[in-house]
């Protein structure tokens, strides 16, 4: 969210789990109404139009959504796979821009299970909007190879490779 102007930081809404930011009533009040997150359901028992509700309501609103493609944290510095729900939340709009973001280093600096950040640096490289094009599938391909070529920009990244 700080990689927005304050002006438009009411605007940005991230897609978060749940299962976790509603698992308690002082995370869930925090969640929903300081973050302002839209919370996803996944269990993945729920039709697609329906999970994506809300997101569709938010970009009708002219919001901006903040979505972790690999629908989960996942192991620490290792980009997991890229799912489709992208493609089905923006379904009918493929001319709104999909914005790749590839951060590195947040695995040290926020490990899993740690309520405290600890001092490490960390890279946030941010690609050209995309628009949705084709099938999922490409859409999918397409997405990971942008994240692939944008991490190999990441300082952090080579630092650990040395």
């Amino acid at each position: 969210m700080s990689l927005f102007p304050l002006s438009k930081v009411h605007c940005v809404r991230s897609v978060a789990a749940a299962d976790y930011f509603l698992a308690n009533r002082f995370r869930a009040w925090f969640s929903q109404n300081v973050i302002g997150i839209i919370p996803l359901d996944r269990t993945g028992g729920t039709d697609t139009d329906l999970l994506f509700e809300t997101c569709r309501l938010a970009l009708d609103q002219n919001d901006i959504l903040i979505l972790f493609p690999e629908g989960s944290r996942g192991d620490p510095e290792q980009m997991g796979r890229v799912r489709k729900g992208i493609c089905h939340l923006l379904k009918g709009r493929e001319q709104t821009n999909v914005t790749p973001v590839v951060m590195h280093g947040l695995g040290r600096a926020l490990p899993r299970g740690e309520a405290l950040f600890v001092p490490f640096n960390c890279d946030v490289v941010i690609g050209e909007p995309m628009h949705i094009q084709g099938k999922s599938s490409q859409f999918v391909k397409q997405l990971t190879e942008t994240y692939n070529e944008l991490s190999t920009h990441c300082l952090t990244r080579h630092a650990n490779e040395q």
